[in-house]
C-alpha cells in the first residue's frame, strides 16, 4: 500500500513552496479549512473534482504528522 504522505508535493515554485496535493496546486491547508469548517469530504470533492477520497485523506494525514511534538537528538559536546 502506497505512502498516503506521496500524495502531498512540496515545491518552491508551486504556490511558494506550501504544501500542496501533487499535480495540482490545491494546497493541503485548504482542503483541511474545508474539514474544520465543518464540511464533509463530499463537498470537498465537489469543490474540486480533480481531488480524490484519497488526496483528502492525505491532506489529514500530513495534517496530523505536522502538529507531532517532535523530539530531535542534539549531540552533546563537552
Amino acid at each position: 500500500m502506497p505512502n498516503s504522505l506521496d500524495r502531498i508535493s512540496i515545491n518552491p515554485k508551486i504556490c511558494h513552496g506550501q504544501p500542496c496535493v501533487r499535480g495540482t496546486r490545491i494546497m493541503v491547508w485548504l482542503v483541511v479549512e474545508y474539514l474544520a469548517r465543518g464540511d464533509s469530504i463530499e463537498a470537498v470533492l465537489e469543490a474540486y473534482p480533480s481531488l480524490t477520497r484519497e488526496d483528502v485523506q492525505a491532506c489529514l494525514v500530513f495534517a496530523a504528522e505536522m502538529t507531532k511534538e517532535r523530539i530531535l537528538p542534539i549531540e552533546v559536546t563537552y
